[in-house]
């Protein structure tokens, strides 16, 4: 169960790599719940709508940012991910580590990131 629930993080993982609304979009249908929620240092969204819309500011700041998982652990549907931020040059520009907690159907209905906050 716990490969099925990596494979489930990183497609969520890959959404905030790609630049469109539409390709989010289509990535978090397959692996989200549609009233997930996800919360860090910065914003608390509440749907994979207002989670796009985070993703978005979010590459506007970081152009071409995304994350790279380093290690995945998970159980009774919940996990924990160590992870790096990379700018569109592949450079590490941050790190952190998220919880995240899964429906029986083995979709994330929360996400939870924790990392230091300027």
């Amino acid at each position: 169960m716990s490969k099925n629930l990596e494979s489930t993080w990183e497609a969520y993982t890959s959404s905030w790599k790609v630049e469109s609304s539409k390709q989010k979009q289509a990535i978090l249908q397959e692996c989200l719940e549609a009233k997930c929620v996800y919360n860090d240092p910065h914003a608390k969204t509440h749907s994979r709508d207002e989670l796009v819309n985070y993703m978005q500011d979010f590459h506007k700041q970081v152009p071409g940012g995304y994350f790279v998982t380093k290690l995945f652990m998970a159980h009774n549907n919940q996990s924990i991910a160590k992870w790096d931020m990379k700018n569109g040059e592949h450079i590490v520009i941050g790190e952190g580590i998220s919880y995240g907690k899964y429906h029986e159907s083995g979709k994330l209905m929360s996400m939870t990131g924790f990392f230091e906050a300027p």
